[in-house]
């Protein structure tokens, strides 16, 4: 679902539910131990979703806004990782995120760290240009994270 800001309503609220999440007391999430940092230490990973929805929540076009940042978007999704569920691996070169861990406990796979990073309920990760990576849920609850990013246009709106 792609919902455009046209109205301060949906303004407010994107807004209000960003600020909510963010300035929460969240703590940032869990890190690559630094004995365990290795320039890719994974180079590919699952390469199709499972058991994951992504519900576009909002999405701002930014080249309305005064950042005058033609073609891109900025988004917030809802995304759900079952029991099993993988997010397949992807990077974020062009595409800049932050996650915030709403409930469970799921475990990335990042291409800089030997080991798997686990991030819990209530932190927040970020990633940033050099991340590629991948996630699964190896749990039996469902895993809920919030995740907000810059999209440019020409990418499908549901990309991880």
């Amino acid at each position: 679902m792609f919902i455009s800001l046209n109205s301060s309503r949906k303004s407010l609220a994107g807004a209000s539910l960003i600020g909510a999440l963010f300035l929460s007391g969240a703590a940032f999430a869990g890190s690559c131990p630094a004995d365990q940092v290795r320039a890719n230490a994974h180079t590919s990973g699952p390469n199709a979703h499972k058991q994951v929805t992504d519900k576009v929540i909002v999405s701002i076009d930014l080249a309305e806004e005064k950042v005058a940042l033609d073609g891109h978007k900025f988004r917030l999704r809802k995304l759900v990782v079952q029991p099993g569920g993988i997010v397949a691996w992807h990077n974020h070169g062009e595409r800049p995120a932050i996650i915030f861990i709403v409930s469970g406990a799921i475990q990335e796979y990042r291409s800089d760290c030997a080991v798997p990073i686990v991030h819990k309920a209530g932190e927040v990760t970020e990633e940033v240009r050099t991340t590629s990576h991948w996630w699964k849920n190896h749990t039996s609850k469902p895993v809920v994270l919030y995740s907000a990013d810059i999209l440019h246009d020409k990418e499908d709106p549901h990309t991880m």
